[in-house]
């Protein structure tokens, strides 16, 4: 059978039939590119590549910011930085007990007046308060009695002197009994002025008493240190014992205050006394006061299981007040100098995973899971997770993290 020859007619259509298809493959095959190439964009965006600065897998998250972004964060490289090992703790501000005392009167007695006001700053030996002492009453008195037994002894042996040496003469043996009553008298006059002198009575009182034969029933008690008096309890009439309800004044050493602070348990092997250490007070923000440890009690409480470590505290201005709640940050080891990068960089996701922000270009940054260890003065040590060098959002790292659940548009 025959074939029909083709007409110009026919090869025309047959001509444009395949050009068509060939567009439509083109078209295709153009398609499919853009798509591929679009996924591989989108992949990138979201998986990271596989960037040796950042050392992440293609599964760490990523993102990519404009240039107006990049104004909203800082890049910095990771770097090294000195850190103090040091541990915190909160307690209390409390007056150092080795330097507070409690002024009660030598002995029993009605106070007569208080010479001076809480608060005041008192010298060591300032009178503080006076008392009426019936033992001191009973002292003078026998004072006045020796005096006067003493007095007339020695007139008694200047007569037996003059009458033994004159021609009418008295027997050597009321002579020798004149000599010894006069002793005795001196010896009981001696004893009596320092019964009286053991109640702060001066020689010049003493000697003015005796003149007068008049008592002084006044017992001045005096502070035993320099300090300021931080405690009183001495109103005019208050019957005083020694050491018996609460001391009419209290005198402490103020330059020095002591910090109570109750650490854990599992921590306590880490102090030692000496250590230096740190105390901040709401009442003084932006002030650090300096001391260091002085002990280390050694019970542990039964019920929270911490350790009470005190602490001495210089304050010659007088600021801290017993009671005041502290924060106390103490150096137990010395510094030690590691892997850092700055506090704002790192950022804390909702499981408690640390992360950070590391690119190789300014513009495309990996998400990178870090472990973190010590912070100090905004900067933070990377125990894992970065190397020295890299780059890394050092602020508004969290603006990146956001971008993650909510990309912003330019």
């Amino acid at each position: 059978m025959r074939k029909s020859p083709m007409t110009k007619e026919s090869l025309q259509v047959n001509k444009k039939t395949v050009a068509a298809v060939a567009t439509v493959i083109v078209v295709i095959i153009a398609a499919a590119v853009f798509l591929s190439g679009r996924g591989q964009s989108i992949s990138a965006s979201t998986n990271g590549g596989n960037s040796p600065a950042s050392n992440s897998s293609r599964l760490n998250p990523a993102v990519d910011l404009s240039p107006s972004q990049l104004n909203s964060i800082k890049i910095a490289p990771v770097g090294s930085y000195r850190f103090d090992v040091e541990k915190e703790a909160v307690g209390n501000i409390s007056l150092a007990d080795d330097l507070s005392v409690d002024v009660f009167p030598p002995y029993q007695g009605t106070i007569i007046k208080a010479l001076v006001e809480l608060g005041t700053h008192v010298q060591k030996e300032q009178p503080l308060y006076t008392i009426k002492s019936p033992d001191l009453i009973q002292a003078e008195s026998a004072l006045i009695g020796a005096a006067a037994t003493y007095e007339l002894t020695t007139k008694e042996l200047a007569r037996a002197k003059d009458l033994y040496m004159t021609n009418v003469g008295v027997p050597q043996k009321e002579l020798e009994q004149a000599i010894s009553d006069q002793q005795t008298a001196d010896g009981a006059l001696k004893a009596a002025r320092d019964a009286v002198r053991v109640f702060g009575k001066t020689d010049a009182e003493i000697d003015q008493m005796i003149a007068t034969r008049k008592i002084d029933p006044a017992l001045i008690v005096r502070s035993p240190i320099t300090g300021v008096v931080t405690a009183f309890n001495a109103p005019a009439g208050l019957f005083v014992q020694p050491g018996n309800g609460s001391a009419p004044y209290s005198v402490a050493n103020v330059t020095v205050k002591w910090m109570l602070a109750n650490v854990p348990e599992s921590e306590s092997a880490a102090y030692h006394v000496g250590q230096p250490v740190e105390v901040n007070v709401l009442a003084y923000p932006d002030r650090v006061f300096k001391g260091k440890v002085s002990k280390i009690y050694e019970a542990v409480d039964p019920n929270t299981h911490r350790v009470t470590i005190r602490s001495e505290i210089s304050d010659p201005k007088n600021e801290l007040r017993p009671g005041m709640l502290a924060n106390f940050i103490i150096r137990v080891d010395g510094p030690v100098v590691a892997t850092a990068m700055p506090a704002n960089g790192v950022v804390r996701e909702p499981g408690g995973t640390m992360v950070a922000w590391v690119t190789t270009d300014r513009q495309h940054f990996v998400q990178q899971i870090i472990k973190t260890g010590l912070r100090q003065n905004g900067q933070v040590q990377i125990l894992d997770g970065l190397q020295q060098g890299e780059q890394v959002v050092s602020d508004g790292a969290v603006f990146l993290s956001n971008m993650l659940e909510a990309p912003p548009s330019d």
